[in-house]
C-alpha cells in the first residue's frame, strides 16, 4: 500500500489562453510550469530526476534536462491514455519514488495549438477507429453525446444534471482569475439557448480546449514534511479498466458508463473512505453528461437518486453537500486533459482555492470519463494518512 507516502509540494500553471493563441510552443509552457511548480514547492529546479505524463505529452523529460539544469534523470514514464491518464500520473510518479527511483518527479501537461495540431486531430489519429471515422463520428463530443444520450434515455437520468454541472463550473469560475470563462454570464435561459453541438450537448457542456502548461512536484512523505508548502498526500490513484471497457469501438457495457467500473471501488477499498467521507471534488468533465456518469460511478448518487444529489446548491462551494470543480474546471477554466483539476485539488488541501471549502482535508480527482483506461485519486491533509 502506498496510501500517504507521497505527497504533492509544488503546483505551477502558465496562464490559460484560447487555443492557438499564446504564441508559444508546448515546450516552453512545459518547462514554465515545472519551473513554477519547483519554485512553489522551495526546489531547485535541477534536483528534479523524474519526470511524467500521460496521453500525447510531446515534452519528454530528457528534451527539458539542459533547461531545468538536471542534476540526473532517473526515472521517466508516460500513461498511455489521455484525459483518463492523469491521476493514474500520480500514482506512477508515486510508485517510482517509493520504489527509490527517483525522489523528485514532476508530473506535467503542456499543450500549445500555436506551434501544433489541434487537440482534437492527435486524439482522433491516435485512438478513433476507422469504422467510427468513416461513419462522422470524428469528436469525442459526438461520441460522449452518444453515451450521454443512453444514460437520459435508458437509464432516466434527467437531462437537467447537465445543465446543473454545467452553472457549477461557470459559477466558481467567476471568482478565479486564472479561469478563461470568467467573465461569461450564464444562467438557465443563457443555456437553453445556447446552440447545440452534438444532442443533448450545448455550448456550455463542452471543455475548452486551452494553451497552457501544469505541473506538480511529488516527493516523499518525509520529505515533504520539511518543504515550503503543506502537503496535500497522495492516499490512491488507482487506473485501468473492467470488462466491458478498453477499445471497444462504441461496444462498452453498460454503454452510458465513464469508465469507471472497478476503479472507483479499488479508490474507496485501497484508501479506508468512501464517498461520503470527501469534502470537494474536481470531477473531469470532457462534455457534462460524462461527468454526471463519474459522479454515478464513484457512488456519490445512483441514476435513479442522480436528479437529487446533482444540483446547483448541492455541488457549489462553500456549503454545498458535495461542492465540484471549484476552480471552474474543465469547462470555464480551462482544458489541457484535466491537468489543471489537479492544482485545485491541491488547494483545497491548502486551504488557497478561490472557492475554499471550510475544513476540506479529503480532495477527489477523477480522470478523462470515456477513456479506454481510466484513473481516479484521493488526496488528503495530515490528519487522512
Amino acid at each position: 500500500m502506498m496510501r500517504g507516502t507521497t505527497a504533492v509540494v509544488g503546483i505551477g500553471e502558465t496562464p490559460f489562453h484560447k487555443r492557438g493563441t499564446s504564441g508559444e510552443p508546448a515546450l516552453k509552457l512545459a518547462l514554465r510550469a515545472i519551473v513554477a511548480a519547483a519554485e512553489d514547492a522551495g526546489i531547485a529546479p535541477s534536483e528534479i530526476d523524474g519526470f511524467v505524463s500521460y496521453g500525447s505529452e510531446r515534452n519528454d523529460g530528457q528534451r527539458m534536462m539542459s533547461a531545468l539544469g538536471t542534476e540526473e534523470l532517473r526515472f521517466g514514464a508516460l500513461v498511455w491514455t489521455h484525459g483518463g491518464g492523469i491521476p493514474g500520473a500520480l500514482g506512477l510518479a508515486a510508485t517510482a519514488i517509493v520504489t527509490g527511483q527517483a525522489e523528485v518527479v514532476a508530473v506535467y501537461r503542456a499543450m500549445s495549438e500555436s506551434g501544433g495540431r489541434r487537440l482534437r486531430v492527435d486524439v482522433a489519429q491516435d485512438d478513433t477507429a476507422a469504422q467510427q471515422l468513416v461513419n462522422g463520428l470524428d469528436g469525442p463530443a459526438q461520441m460522449c453525446a452518444l453515451r450521454t444520450m443512453r444514460l437520459i434515455e435508458a437509464e432516466g437520468v434527467p437531462a437537467r444534471t447537465l445543465r446543473e454541472m454545467a452553472l457549477v463550473s461557470y459559477h466558481h469560475a467567476k471568482r478565479n482569475p486564472r479561469a478563461i470563462g470568467r467573465d461569461a454570464a450564464l444562467d438557465e435561459r443563457i443555456y437553453d439557448e445556447s446552440r447545440w453541438i452534438s444532442e443533448p450537448y450545448r455550448l456550455f457542456d463542452c471543455s475548452r480546449e486551452s494553451d497552457a502548461g501544469v505541473a506538480v512536484i511529488m516527493v516523499s512523505a518525509e520529505r515533504a514534511k520539511d518543504l515550503r508548502q503543506r502537503p496535500a498526500y497522495l492516499l490512491g490513484a488507482p487506473m485501468g479498466a473492467v470488462k466491458g471497457w478498453g477499445v471497444l469501438e462504441e461496444n462498452h457495457d453498460p454503454y452510458w458508463s465513464a469508465g469507471f467500473r472497478g476503479v472507483a471501488d479499488r479508490l474507496w477499498r485501497e484508501t479506508g473512505y468512501g464517498p461520503g467521507d470527501v469534502d470537494v471534488a474536481q470531477i473531469y468533465e470532457n462534455m457534462t453528461g460524462m461527468g454526471v456518469s463519474a459522479l454515478i460511478e464513484h457512488r456519490f448518487c445512483d441514476p435513479a437518486t442522480a436528479g437529487d444529489f446533482i444540483t446547483f446548491d448541492n455541488l457549489t462551494a462553500p456549503d454545498g453537500g458535495l461542492p465540484i470543480n471549484t476552480s471552474g474546471g474543465n469547462l470555464a477554466e480551462g482544458f489541457i486533459h484535466g491537468m489543471s483539476l489537479v492544482s485545485e485539488a491541491v488547494r483545497q488541501i491548502r486551504g488557497t482555492s478561490p472557492n475554499q471549502v471550510p475544513g476540506a482535508s479529503l480532495s477527489l480527482m477523477t480522470g478523462g470519463p470515456g477513456d479506454p483506461v481510466v484513473s481516479t485519486a484521493l488526496l488528503g491533509d495530515a490528519s487522512t494518512v
